[in-house]
């Protein structure tokens, strides 16, 4: 019997196995933007870019400054429409959480509409996790190759470790603007080393490194839940559609492969469901930690 390949017929791919599917969907398109040679290049290599992680939070930054900036453009002091309703309880809601930990009334009028956009920016990202596992990347599979870039695509930024430190990382940066304005200079460079354990010199060793650890631990677990959390809501996304994957891939009714179509379907939309829970409760949460951070560097120790 003459083969496929002794015909000129062509052999259709074989379907990936589940773990070179997870491996896929969890690489990122990643760019190096470094000019030096190979040789002079460090362990540590922090010219390469996750740019997937990039463009969707910059674009989803923007259409979420837009948002906010629409409902304040077409607000009018008569009845309001549903938008500016929605837009109007939640700025109310971020403005009295931050009445409750920041007594500054000055601070406020800056943090305030920080963690408002803290809030909409991590839940559009978040967001991005409802859309189809294969959706975006699908379409990169075409058009990737095809300008000469990797077949890598990864849509939800808070699902990328770098994205949400560097979150954390700007908040940080945030408290010790605070900490200083309030203090001032001399007054927060003395409690670095006066607090927690007391104003005494031999002390002060010690308490500047409880300091340290206090600001690192803070900066570390702030965007290492939100990462945590989405991170694994989108690994179990991709192994509900596995489900789906080898109930087109292996359809058989006898041996059970109508089943796993059936639980792809019913997985699928009551996990997407508890996680629309999810996506808001750690953006909510997100927010809420700046603000208690922020307002922390208003309090003298």
């Amino acid at each position: 019997m003459a083969t496929a390949e002794q015909t000129g017929t062509s052999v259709p791919s074989a379907a990936p196995s589940a773990g070179e599917y997870i491996q896929h969907h969890l690489q990122h398109l990643q760019m190096n933007f470094s000019f030096e040679s190979a040789k002079q290049k460090s362990l540590v290599d922090f010219s390469i870019f996750n740019v997937d992680s990039l463009v969707y939070s910059v674009l989803l930054g923007v259409i979420g400054c837009y948002v906010l900036w629409r409902a304040a453009r077409q607000a009018t002091s008569g009845v309001p429409g549903r938008f500016q309703a929605a837009v109007e309880i939640l700025s109310e809601m971020v403005e009295n959480q931050a009445k409750g930990v920041i007594h500054n009334a000055t601070s406020r009028k800056l943090v305030a509409p920080l963690a408002l956009t803290v809030f909409v920016w991590i839940f559009a990202m978040n967001a991005m996790d409802m859309l189809p596992v294969d959706a975006l990347p699908a379409l990169w599979h075409v058009a990737g190759p095809a300008i000469g870039q990797p077949d890598y695509m990864r849509v939800v930024p808070t699902a990328d470790l770098s994205t949400t430190l560097g979150l954390s990382s700007s908040v940080l940066l945030v408290c010790l603007f605070y900490s200083v304005k309030i203090k001032g200079l001399g007054g927060w460079t003395h409690e670095l080393v006066a607090a927690p354990f007391g104003d005494k010199v031999f002390l002060y060793p010690v308490n500047f490194l409880m300091q340290m650890i206090e600001f690192a631990a803070k900066t570390v677990s702030h965007g290492m839940r939100l990462f945590g959390n989405m991170f694994a809501g989108e690994l179990i996304f991709m192994l509900i559609a596995l489900m789906g994957g080898a109930w087109a891939w292996q359809f058989n009714p006898l041996a059970g492969g109508f089943w796993l179509g059936i639980g792809h379907v019913i997985a699928g939309a009551a996990w997407s469901i508890f996680h629309i829970l999810v996506i808001t409760l750690q953006a909510f949460i997100f927010m809420m930690l700046t603000l208690i951070y922020v307002g922390q560097a208003h309090d003298s120790h």
